[in-house]
């Protein structure tokens, strides 16, 4: 019985000698079969190699940036470490002064809205120099006294109902950051507090159903509930809330009636 195989003739060009191989058929099956592995292998190696190599060389980037990232983690520890001990600095001065928080929102104006956080409030300061006469009426009175010590520039003044585009109860007055805000009457502090439109403000409720308002400052002076007499100190001009320069917004109103301040103040005009 003859045993299957492959024969292979190798024949060179100009040489009259062949050579002759015989392989037997399995030795053959199995090197086609070889081929058929090694290819294949060779295909995957390509198809999975690349990404290996990119990954590879992006590893000494990746090493770069988490040094850079715990470098700034550090930097992030150290600051809120400082901010920790100024925040301890900040209470304890509190503490010390006594400050405490304001409360409620704009009343007047019936939003209901809320303290939209913890006010930092110095205490009452005098409202006239030593030794000189008073120039305000002694408790609660009706407002008819300009607000600030000095006259100021009316950039805004009062809009009459009518075009809602344009209204604007009160006026605005142009002073510096820091202006005294003086009572103009003596009232009952109605609302302190921070307002989306008129940022810090102070709401006074006085007899004869008059109301003033005092927006835009930068530090209030009073507390809710507090009475207070014509001519006290009650916040310092500012530019909070919706404002574009520093400036006091002054309302006056009468049973829930805005009315223009330039007609009712003594002072000022």
């Amino acid at each position: 019985m003859k045993h299957r195989g492959v024969t292979i003739v190798v024949h060179a060009d100009g040489d009259l000698n062949t050579r002759q191989y015989r392989l037997p058929a399995w030795a053959f099956e199995a090197g086609k079969w070889a081929a058929l592995v090694l290819g294949l292998l060779v295909v995957l190696f390509f198809t999975f190699a690349g990404p290996i190599t990119r990954a590879a060389a992006r590893v000494p980037g990746l090493d770069r940036e988490v040094a850079r990232l715990r470098e700034q983690n550090a930097r992030v520890q150290q600051l809120a470490a400082a901010l920790n001990r100024a925040e301890q600095n900040y209470q304890q001065l509190r503490g010390m002064l006594g400050v405490r928080g304001a409360g409620g929102g704009l009343a007047a104006r019936g939003s209901g809205a809320e303290n939209g956080g913890e006010l930092m409030r110095a205490n009452g300061v005098s409202a006239r120099a030593p030794g000189a006469a008073p120039r305000y009426e002694r408790g609660l009175s009706a407002p008819s006294h300009w607000p600030l010590d000095v006259k100021g520039f009316v950039t805004r003044g009062q809009v009459r109902p009518g075009d809602p585009a344009e209204s604007h109860p009160g006026i605005d007055i142009a002073v510096p950051v820091g202006t005294a805000v003086r009572a103009a009457g003596g009232g009952t502090v109605a609302a302190a507090g921070i307002d989306p439109d008129y940022g810090l403000y102070v709401l006074l409720r006085h007899p004869e159903g008059y109301e003033t308002m005092y927006g835009h400052a930068s530090r209030l002076l009073v507390s809710e509930g507090e009475q207070v007499q014509a001519g006290r100190v009650i916040a310092l001009t500012g530019n909070s809330g919706r404002s574009t320069a520093p400036h006091l917004h002054f309302e006056i109103r009468r049973e829930g009636r805005s009315l223009d301040p330039l007609t009712v103040v003594r002072e000022g005009n």
